[in-house]
């Protein structure tokens, strides 16, 4: 797997920050947007966004619910604050932070989702276990993700593979090592974006 780092992860997004929502809003919103419905139909009390960004999910969780999202870009943040200023009757939260060690306590939510995150975070595992830490026994994890094997985007991923720690995203991720070999319990996988470019997974944390 290539080498991404912390700070190789905080320069990429305080360069697409102002671009964002213009790159990426669109192409990855059917992902997001299956994420949110899937969130709206556990109604969690309390949900964490890992890598909120932009914070172009948080309209579309549940209004009841106590919602946190983290980020280690600041510029990214910075946006996501203005969105969610508009709605100030909502509990959002947000906060800069390293998904690889948060500060929460053991079981602190109900739901954590994690929107493009796994293939950007520079250790995969570690935040693995963060989210099953903080996320209650019996809670629901969300990821989504690409993950390598679509045979349309093959020639993208190869061609892009060396580029991991420019471009912000490891092209070559597997379902299988990334997702399959942990001991928790998967309810579902989706596919979602272009070409069935993304999967969204429930997971139950046991």
């Amino acid at each position: 797997m290539n080498p991404i780092s912390v700070d190789n992860v905080v320069s990429t997004y305080r360069f697409y920050a102002p671009l964002y929502d213009r790159l990426f809003g669109a192409v990855l919103e059917p992902g997001r947007r299956a994420l949110t419905e899937a969130v709206n139909v556990i109604k969690p009390s309390s949900i964490l966004e890992v890598g909120v960004g932009t914070g172009l999910t948080l309209a579309r969780y549940p209004a009841s619910a106590s919602v946190v999202g983290i980020d280690i870009s600041d510029e990214m943040l910075n946006i996501a604050r203005d969105r969610a200023a508009k709605m100030p009757e909502r509990s959002i939260h947000l906060a800069a932070m390293n998904a690889e060690a948060m500060d929460f306590p053991d079981g602190s939510f109900d739901c954590v989702a994690i929107p493009y995150v796994l293939s950007v975070t520079p250790h995969p595992e570690r935040l693995v276990a963060e989210i099953r830490r903080v996320c209650r026994k019996g809670g629901t994890i969300l990821i989504v993700n690409h993950f390598s094997g679509s045979r349309f985007w093959w020639f993208m991923e190869r061609a892009v593979h060396k580029l991991a720690a420019r471009i912000g995203f490891r092209s070559s991720f597997c379902f299988d090592e990334q997702i399959l070999k942990y001991d928790w319990k998967i309810e579902s996988v989706k596919k979602v974006n272009l070409f069935g470019l993304s999967r969204l997974v429930t997971i139950r944390n046991t």
